[in-house]
């Protein structure tokens, strides 16, 4: 088997997973993910900055 016909082999194989499987989940909407991770950072950054008073 040459490395050639190997790598074609992996994305005929890559493309049929794609085709089948979307990856995301249907519930998942990413702005609403992505804002409520950057709400929690913020919180934890601001309990951080209040906490650390010795500077």
């Amino acid at each position: 088997m040459s490395l050639s016909s190997t790598a074609h082999n992996l994305v005929v194989l890559a493309s049929e997973g794609a085709e089948q499987h979307s990856g995301n989940h249907d519930s998942l909407n990413p702005y609403l993910t992505g804002g409520g991770a950057f709400l929690i950072l913020c919180l934890m950054l601001w309990v951080t900055t209040r906490l650390n008073r010795d500077r």
